[in-house]
Parts: structure tokens; sequence; C-alpha cells
């Protein structure tokens, strides 16, 4: 196999493996678990509860179909102890306080959640290296590695609103708390990485992942623009449009999915694929930071957001911006072409149809009722998503 023949889906890498998910009672977190399920992993997840009413995770049901921990990534000693007991085979950190305008209200909780939750996972994994198997009081491995994948945002690059797209070589930054604490995060899992995993007998291999503005059915957090469209819409109201000409490089959330169990399968087996194991062979480095973003095609504003979603789900908008709100980014774009080259990914779906698919699941959804047909919902879109 070369990297240009990669295909998903991946069932012969994850089934029977355990998965550790931080963040897994979240609106990526939720359907990256339920494809793990679909895939025959086993799914260790530790989050808080969910922070949204409704919440994906619940309507998929996934409190009874994975092992759900509550839990908390800025207390160190529970992450740890929750990544000993797993034993894992891939570990997905997804956990933070996600959203920028939040990030001005509550400053210390977003660096404490986004820089040391990840440094607590990485640490957990540092010392796991250093335990001994005791059968007595932690689950055998069914592998003799770790992989791990930890996730940040394409906002850790210091923007600076130019038309160029970010590579994962340039420098981090961050004008807001949010934006800051990524990029802090990202330097933090360089210098761990570097420090701990960077030998080619290191039981832990160590990869982080930047995504764009991620869309798709089950989001409901406040302040984000698809949410905001289907609260409206749904009470017949107009949605009001805060930032219509920001820019941004929108992907279905299945997008950068397929990314990170791609990079991780990839860094699993890295023997198939061999730019990527040059990659693990340079001095000091374990893997290194990928983009997973959408064609160039896709990076529309706003406003062409929400006309394209209009389509679907007819219904009028009106421009609320204010000259005096908190500041946001209006471009940000990302260059995929590591991804392509090393792991043979690339996104699948065109601004177009990622609209259309994530209208279509929230119109569906509105006239079920029980779990089993969200997840037949949630599931068909992932298959239709693998077949495209």
């Amino acid at each position: 196999m070369n990297s240009s023949s990669f295909q998903l889906p991946l069932p012969e890498i994850y089934s029977g493996k355990r998965v550790w998910v931080s963040g897994h009672t979240g609106f990526k977190g939720s359907w990256l678990c339920e494809w793990l399920l679909d895939l025959g992993a086993k799914v260790h997840g530790f989050a808080l509860a969910p922070a949204t009413e409704p919440a994906l995770f619940d309507q998929l049901g996934l409190v009874g179909r994975v092992h759900h921990e509550t839990g908390d990534v800025r207390d160190a000693q529970a992450v740890r102890k929750s990544i000993e007991t797993c034993r894992p085979d891939f570990v997905f950190h997804l956990a933070a306080q996600p959203l920028v305008r939040l990030s001005y209200d509550v400053p210390v909780e977003t660096f404490a959640t986004n820089v040391m939750g990840t440094v607590h996972v990485l640490d957990a994994l540092r010392t796991q290296t250093l335990k001994p198997f005791n059968s007595s009081t932690v689950q055998p491995p069914t592998s003799s590695r770790i992989v791990a994948v930890l996730v940040t945002t394409d906002k850790c690059y210091e923007n600076k609103e130019w038309l160029n797209s970010y590579r994962e070589d340039d420098a981090m930054g961050g004008y807001d708390p949010y934006s800051a604490s990524k990029g802090a995060a990202e330097i933090a899992i360089h210098a761990m990485r570097r420090s701990y995993f960077g030998s080619r007998e290191c039981s832990v291999r160590v990869a982080s992942a930047r995504a764009g503005n991620v869309i798709g059915g089950g989001d409901w957090a406040i302040d984000r623009i698809v949410p905001d469209c289907v609260r409206a819409l749904t009470k017949g109201h107009s949605i009001a449009v805060r930032n219509k000409t920001a820019t941004r490089p929108w992907q279905h959330v299945l997008e950068p999915l397929s990314g990170y169990l791609c990079l991780a399968a990839a860094l699993a087996q890295t023997s198939e694929f061999p730019v990527l194991r040059q990659i693990l062979d340079q001095p000091g480095a374990a893997a290194a930071a990928f983009n997973f973003g959408p064609n160039l095609s896709s990076n529309r504003t706003v406003a062409d957001l929400v006309k394209e979603f209009t389509r679907h789900w007819p219904g009028e908008w009106e421009d609320k911006s204010d000259p005096s709100a908190l500041h946001e980014a209006t471009k940000l774009n990302l260059a995929t072409d590591k991804a392509f080259h090393t792991l043979g990914w690339q996104p699948r779906w065109n601004f177009v149809t990622t609209i259309a698919r994530t209208a279509s699941w929230y119109k569906e959804a509105t006239g079920l009722h029980s779990a089993s047909e969200f997840q037949a919902l949630t599931r068909r879109q992932i298959e239709e998503y693998q077949e495209h």
C-alpha cells in the first residue's frame, strides 16, 4: 500500500481496539464515537456532561454504548487514572473550551482546559509508558504501541488576515484567548513530543491535528452560525448574522474526523506509509502536525453559508453586524498538501454538498424521537461519506 491508495473505512485497524476519547460528549466527539463504534472499536470516553440541550451525545444514546466516564481534563490525576485503566491502543484528545466569544468571558478556564488539559493527557501517556503491566489492576494491552492524535484548531496560527493558506510550519499565535490557548497547546505538544516521545523505540506516537470551521448535524452550541440558523428557522424567525463578510474554511464534521482516523491508522502502521516514515525518522520527532481543511472553493463568507443553508430550509436572514463587537478573524485558510502527500487524505464533500448534508440532518431530526432513529440517520451520513 502507498499513501495515495489509503482508503476508508478502516475496520481492520480499529476493530476490537480500545480507543480513549476525551470530549466524547461534544459535537465532534459524538460523531467520532459513532464512527468508531461502527468500525468495531471499544470506546472509552472521558468528558464533562454535555454542554447543550439537546445534545448529540444524548440523541445518539451513547451513554449506554461506550464506557462513559465523567471527568475534567483540568484534573491531572483523573486523566492519568482514566488512561491507565483504559490501557488504550488509540487516544483522540478532543476535550476543549471551543468557543471564541466565550473565551473572552472565561480566559482562565479556556487556557486551563485547552493548554493544561492537553499537557495532562500527554503526561499521562508519558507515565503510561513507564508503568509495567499489572493484570490485577488494569486491562492487558492489545498492542505494543499507543497512537495519540491531539486535536487543536486552525485558529492556532498567528492570523495575519492574508489570502495565503496557513501551513503546518507557520507561526503559532492568537488574538483572542481561545486562539492563543490553542497556539500554546500546539507548542506544548511539540515540546513534549520532542522531549518524551522522540525515539524510534518509544511505544507512544503523537501527532496534532488542526481543522477548519466544522459544521454538521447535531451541533447545538451557542454562538455558532449553523445552530443559530436552525434555532431561528425552527421558530420561524429571521436569522441574525453578526459577521456576514468573515471568510471561513467550512467543512463537514466527517472531513476532519476522517483525517484523524487516517492519521492515527497511519501512525499505527507506518511501514506502509513511506513519506510518514521519513517524518518519524527525523531526530527528536515522533510525528508532526497536520492540517485537515476543505478545498479552497469552500472558503466562503458567513453570508454565503446562510444563503446556501436557506436554499434547503427556506427562511430569511438579516445583517446584525456590530462594529463594536469582540474581535474575530475575518480571513483564515488552511493548506492541506501535507495530509494529501503523506496520508493520501483529501476532502470529499464540497461546500454545496456539505451544506446540503448538514441541512438534511437537522430537517430529518425534527421528526425523530428515539436514539435508534438518530443512530440510523447519523450512520447513514457516515456511509454516504465513505462511499463518495
